[in-house]
């Protein structure tokens, strides 16, 4: 349960609405590969319009700049693919976050239009968490309120996260109210039986997971690099996958068949499911059967509560939902570190500093 303000605890009709969203979408050729976070803000954005907002000014981070301009990270195209969302707003885009430019370009959106400003992370104060970069924006956007929607950076104490929320009233978007509702309730009161599956590369980010979660779970199965480099646990929940789909090299790349008729019967009769990281290299067809026949299986129990998280677990998800029209999940969440953060109990600074209810 989000026991923070959201949009629809305020008055947002005829106020300028300064909203983070979280559009750190993938580029390939300064085209956008997957908009799923740019569709996941447009409940919060539809809502503010609706409710009369004067104006909705988005402000966001793509990549890592570190602090300087960087012509194939702007948020231009963004800004393009957002209008074709909203196709009866106007969306207008600014390649500045503060100054002259950005005060013109507020005036010139006309009520009820949308303004996404440049990408923050072109500018040294967005990570440093600047007291006075987040006035700057805050003053020169005219904003009267701020909307946390970036659910994927709440973990951060960045300007546009932390700083912000003491300069304007700060209250929750949709996106972030839907994802830590779901993720609170799997991490606190899960439905059983609890499965958590756990995949990927990187022991460290995995290992807080399970030890916050393992005595909730019913059963956990490990797959994915992790398994494949050698995992142990002496926990009798934790089934960790002991046969491989092997390269030319004798590499380990995906889990081999007996793992997967194993995973499956430990779903049999699941009531919820958390996933986190694909079973084996699933950019490559050759060693994604494991994770498309999870996949497969979750898509097609839909009374299985099914929460998937990570960037790669998320996008290999959206992927199978396009190509398996009648398959659904119950959250795909657009935060990585931060869902991982979420439900391993840490604490979350652009959450933490939005006003309580």
């Amino acid at each position: 349960m989000l026991e923070k303000q959201t949009v629809k605890d305020v008055a947002v009709r005829n106020q300028n609405v300064l909203v983070r969203v979280d559009y750190n979408v993938p580029m390939k050729d300064g085209q956008i590969t997957d908009d799923l976070r740019i569709r996941a803000s447009l409940p919060t954005i539809e809502y503010l319009i609706k409710k009369g907002a004067r104006r909705i000014i988005l402000i966001s981070h793509l990549g890592r700049p570190e602090g300087k301009r960087v012509p194939e990270l702007s948020l231009r195209p963004v800004a393009k693919r957002l209008a074709e969302l909203l196709p009866e707003a106007k969306v207008n885009f600014v390649d500045d976050v503060s100054g002259p430019d950005v005060e013109e370009a507020v005036q010139k959106t006309p009520v009820g239009g949308v303004l996404l400003l440049e990408n923050l992370r072109f500018f040294p104060g967005e990570e440093k968490n600047s007291s006075e970069f987040a006035r700057e924006i805050a003053e020169c956007t005219g904003a009267d309120l701020f909307v946390q929607d970036g659910f994927a950076v709440i973990h951060r104490a960045h300007a546009s996260t932390e700083a912000i929320t003491h300069e304007l009233p700060s209250v929750a978007g949709f996106l972030v109210e839907k994802e830590v509702s779901a993720l609170s309730k799997v991490a606190t009161s899960p439905s059983h039986p609890f499965v958590i599956i756990i995949g990927g590369a990187k022991v460290a980010d995995k290992q807080p997971l399970i030890d916050k979660l393992s005595p909730l779970a019913d059963a956990i199965f490990v797959g994915g690099k992790i398994a494949a480099d050698g995992y142990t646990s002496d926990n009798p929940k934790i089934h960790v996958c002991d046969s491989f789909v092997e390269d030319s090299e004798g590499g380990k790349r995906d889990i081999g068949e007996p793992c997967i008729e194993s995973l499956l019967g430990l779903l049999d009769g699941a009531k919820m499911v958390l996933w986190n990281g694909t079973l084996g290299e699933a950019e490559n067809p050759e060693f994604a059967k494991g994770s498309e026949k999870l996949a497969e299986y979750l898509g097609s129990h839909p009374e299985i509560t099914t929460v998937i998280c990570g960037g790669d677990t998320a996008g290999f998800a959206e992927n199978y939902l396009k190509s398996h029209k009648g398959a659904s999940f119950s959250l795909i969440s657009t935060g990585g570190g931060a869902s991982l953060e979420l439900l391993s109990g840490l604490d979350l600074p652009g959450l933490d500093s939005l006003d309580a209810n």
